[in-house]
């Protein structure tokens, strides 16, 4: 029982201090924290199921920097809507492969008016010249398209299919973390854990010539609000 006074419950909440106390050992197995985190959220919603990985990495240099796609076997859950930058000839292919919106020049323009409803933008080669008039306004939402995050290409209907399948792009923060989301609480424990165990495998895969010695220092997973809890990698 969690008493109201504990200072963890007077920092976070009572129902947050509750679900801590579950976290019994200080490492758990990939199978064991994706069974136990459905027990640590505080939210009555289904919440996403969040992987923070904190890498050995000197993020002033070029060379340790981490950044690398992922193809989740089961997606991450969201419903996300992507904008396609193409030319005519390709709209009608996007739009099949699931482009919310797709087009050009008026596209280009409802972002210089400030209306922005997408998660994603993907874009062909012929397009980047033109999307240079708002990649100022699309770079600070992080949604500029970019040849490193495979959404600059020529096979836009190929990439937005993958992308509405949920593949992901992950990168490390100034900290030398890397946060993602890697499914919904509701997936349940065998696909959150194929899930996981696909994110960490291309993690690992995506070490920096630069990192020399211990690459991943602590893997640790939560659920959208409440306690996480250290994996063993």
């Amino acid at each position: 029982m969690i008493s109201k006074r504990s200072p963890l419950a007077r920092s976070k909440g009572r129902k947050y201090a509750e679900r801590k106390a579950l976290v019994a050992k200080p490492l758990y197995s990939v199978a064991e924290a994706v069974e136990l985190l459905p027990k640590l959220s505080t939210t009555s919603f289904d919440g996403s199921a969040e992987a923070h990985i904190r890498i050995n990495a000197d993020t002033t240099q070029a060379d340790q920097l981490v950044r690398t796609i992922v193809p989740l076997p089961h997606g991450t859950g969201r419903d996300i809507r992507i904008a396609a930058f193409v030319p005519d000839d390709m709209i009608a292919d996007a739009r099949q492969a699931g482009a919310a919106l797709a087009g050009n020049e008026d596209l280009i323009k409802e972002i210089s008016d400030g209306k922005i409803s997408f998660d994603i933008a993907v874009a062909s080669p012929k397009m980047m010249k033109d999307l240079g008039k708002v990649a100022k306004t699309l770079g600070q939402k992080g949604l500029m398209p970019s040849p490193k995050s495979g959404t600059v290409t020529e096979n836009v209907a190929k990439v937005i299919g993958e992308l509405k399948k949920g593949r992901i792009e992950v990168k490390m923060d100034k900290q030398g973390i890397i946060h993602t989301v890697f499914g919904k609480i509701s997936f349940g424990p065998k696909k959150l854990q194929e899930n996981l165990e696909t994110l960490i495998a291309a993690v690992k895969e995506a070490q920096p010539t630069g990192i020399k010695g211990e690459y991943i220092r602590s893997v640790s997973v939560s659920p959208t609000m409440g306690p996480g809890v250290k994996v063993q990698i």
